[in-house]
C-alpha cells in the first residue's frame, strides 16, 4: 500500500513525555513530504497551541485540532472544517457542572475559559501553553464552543461519562484524551470525521491513510485509517483495535511507523 496522509496525534503519542520531537522524527517526517505524503497533526489541543509544534516542524499544511471539531490551514488559517458543540447541550453540560461543583474549560476563538483559576487549569494550561480568561461562564456559554472539557480524578470523570451519555450521547461526542480529561464535542467533532474530510480533501482514499495515537480520543481516526497505529505506550484497549503497534514516544514510535511503512516500503 502506499500511503498519502500520515496524521499523528501530538501529546504521548508525537511528543516525547519532556514535550519535544527527536531531529531523526522530524527528519523522516521532512523525508515522506519530500515523497509527496501529506503529514498532519491530530490533537486535541487548541489551534494555536498545535500550530506552535507544527511550525517548529515545518508543517504547512492543514492541521485537526479540539480532538477533529476543527481543521485550519496551518498558515493562512482558512477554516476547512469546523462542528461546533449545540448550545442546548452546552448548556445542560455547565448546568451539570455548576450544581456538582465541577471543573469546566470552554473554548471560544482559540481562548481558554474557566470560572476558577485553580490548580486544574494551571497544570492543564502548562502543558499546552493556552492562555486562559477567568470569569462566569454564563457570559460565554451560548458562544459558538469546539468543545468542552472537565478537568477532574479518573474515576470521577469515568462516572460523569456513564451518567451523561444517556442524556448527551445522541448530542455529544464524550470521550477521554488522558485519564482526567472528560472532552465534549459535537457528535462530528471526531479525528474520525476530521481524517475522513482531510482525505477527501487533498484526493486520496481512507486506505491510504496512517493515524497514530496513544489514547481513546484517537479510536475514531485509528478505526477509519488503513493503517491505525498505537503507540507502545498507549491504552490496552487502543492497542487492541489498532492494525500495528509501534514504539513508545519516548523511543519515537512516529519515526519507526514513517520510515516503515513509507521511506523503506
Amino acid at each position: 500500500m502506499t500511503y498519502k496522509l500520515v496524521a499523528s496525534d501530538l501529546d504521548d503519542t508525537l511528543l516525547r513525555d519532556d514535550l519535544t520531537i527527536s531531529e531523526e522524527t522530524i527528519n523522516a517526517m521532512h523525508q515522506a513530504v519530500a515523497q509527496g505524503v501529506t503529514v498532519t497533526i491530530a490533537t486535541g489541543r487548541s489551534f494555536p497551541s498545535a500550530a506552535k509544534i507544527a511550525k517548529q516542524i515545518g508543517l504547512n499544511v492543514p492541521i485537526i485540532t479540539y480532538q477533529g471539531a476543527s481543521i485550519k490551514n496551518l498558515l493562512d488559517e482558512e477554516v476547512l472544517y469546523e462542528r461546533m458543540v449545540p448550545v442546548e447541550s452546552a448548556r445542560y453540560l455547565l448546568d451539570y457542572c455548576e450544581k456538582r461543583n465541577l471543573h469546566l474549560q470552554l473554548y471560544h476563538g482559540d481562548e481558554l475559559y474557566a470560572a476558577e483559576d485553580n490548580d486544574k487549569i494551571k497544570n492543564y494550561v502548562r502543558l499546552s501553553k493556552t492562555p486562559y480568561i477567568i470569569g462566569d461562564l454564563r457570559q460565554w456559554i451560548d458562544i459558538p464552543q469546539p468543545k468542552l472539557l472537565i478537568v477532574d480524578k479518573p474515576e470521577v470523570c469515568d462516572q460523569i461519562r456513564e451518567e451523561l451519555l444517556p442524556l448527551l450521547g445522541d448530542q455529544m461526542h464524550i470521550t477521554k484524551s488522558k485519564p482526567h480529561y472528560l472532552e465534549f464535542m459535537h457528535k462530528e467533532g471526531t479525528k474520525g470525521h476530521a481524517i475522513a474530510f482531510l482525505a477527501n480533501h487533498i484526493g486520496c482514499t481512507l486506505d491510504e491513510v496512517i493515524a497514530l495515537g496513544d489514547a481513546w480520543n484517537d479510536r475514531e481516526m485509528l478505526e477509519v485509517a488503513g493503517l491505525g497505529v498505537a503507540m507502545d505506550n498507549a491504552l490496552p484497549e487502543l492497542k487492541e483495535l489498532a492494525n500495528y503497534v509501534t514504539t513508545s514516544n519516548n523511543e519515537d514510535g512516529v519515526r519507526h511507523v514513517i520510515e516503515k511503512f513509507i521511506l523503506n516500503a
